[in-house]
C-alpha cells in the first residue's frame, strides 16, 4: 500500500493506494500529526510513502514516515517526475499544481489537456500530448473574490457560496449582484480559457479539481473531466515513478 500526503495551508488530504494504483481510501484532515501516520500505517499496512507540503512539516512526521515506510519520498522541485517540466522556474512552481499535471497525464497520456484547479486560487494548467507540463496561470479563487469585494470596499458585504444557490444572470439587490458577478467572472474565465486553448491546439481534454470544482462543473456546459483527488493521484503517480527509478 502507498500513502500520500498533501499538507496545505488549511488542510491534510491523505489518500492510501493500491500497488496497483486503485485509491483505496481517502481522508481530510484540519490537523495532521505524527499519531495519524502512525494509525493509517497500522490500518492499511502501509510500505511507501510520499509527503508534498507548502507549510512547514513536524518533524515527528517525517520520522514517522521513515521509520514506518521501505520508500518516502519528500515531493519538491529535485524530485524526479514522470513528465517533461518546461518550467521556467521550477523551484517556484507549486507541487500540487505539478502533482495534479502528473495525475491528470497519468490518467490519459498523450494528450492536451488543461488542468483547472478551483481552490483559495484557481491555477489553469496545460500539459501537451508529448507529455510535457508546459506552465499555467493563477488567478483568484471564489472566495479571494469575495472577501477582496469586502476588504476593498466600505459598503460591500462579504457574500458566501451556499449550497445549490441558482445564480442569476444579473443580481437584482446587492448580494445576488456580488453572487452573480463572482461565479459568472469565474465561468466566463474558465470557458474563456477552454476556447482559446481549442483554437490553439485542437483536441484536448479538460480535467477539474478543487474544492469549489462543483460550482464550476455547474455552470460551465463545456465537457469536463472532474476528479477530486487528482493531486493525490499524482503524487501516488510520481511516488510509484521514483521507487521504479530506484531499481534502475
Amino acid at each position: 500500500m502507498n500513502l500520500c500526503i498533501d499538507q496545505g495551508n488549511s488542510r491534510t488530504k491523505v489518500a492510501i493506494f493500491a500497488d496497483d494504483g486503485r485509491l483505496v481510501n481517502h481522508f481530510i484532515y484540519k490537523a495532521f500529526f505524527s499519531n495519524e501516520v502512525e494509525k493509517l500505517c497500522d490500518l492499511y499496512s502501509v510500505e511507501n510513502s510520499i509527503l508534498s507540503s507548502v507549510v512547514n512539516i513536524e518533524p515527528a512526521v517525517i520520522n514517522v514516515l521513515h521509520r514506518r515506510t521501505n520508500f518516502f519520498v519528500v515531493f519538491d522541485h529535485n524530485t524526479p517526475v514522470p513528465i517533461s517540466n518546461c518550467y521556467d522556474t521550477p523551484y517556484t512552481l507549486g507541487q500540487d499544481r505539478l502533482a495534479a499535471a502528473v495525475g491528470a497525464n497519468y490518467l490519459q497520456p498523450d494528450e492536451n489537456l488543461l488542468i483547472i484547479d478551483s481552490g483559495s486560487a484557481i491555477t489553469y494548467d496545460f500539459v501537451s500530448a508529448d507529455n510535457s507540463y508546459m506552465g499555467g496561470n493563477i488567478a483568484p479563487g471564489m472566495k479571494m473574490r469575495f472577501v477582496s469585494l469586502k476588504n476593498q470596499t466600505k459598503k460591500l458585504p462579504l457574500v458566501e457560496l451556499g449550497e445549490k444557490q441558482l445564480i442569476p444572470l444579473f443580481g437584482k439587490n446587492t448580494n445576488d449582484a456580488i453572487l452573480a458577478g463572482v461565479v459568472r467572472g469565474v465561468k466566463y474565465e474558465v470557458e474563456g480559457y477552454m476556447r482559446t486553448l481549442q483554437k490553439r491546439v485542437g483536441h484536448y481534454t479538460t480535467f477539474l479539481t478543487g474544492g469549489n470544482a462543483s460550482y464550476i462543473a455547474a455552470n460551465v456546459r463545456i465537457p469536463m473531466r472532474q476528479e477530486r483527488n487528482l493531486v493525490l493521484i499524482g503524487l501516488n503517480r510520481i511516488l510509484a515513478y521514483n521507487i521504479e527509478k530506484s531499481g534502475d
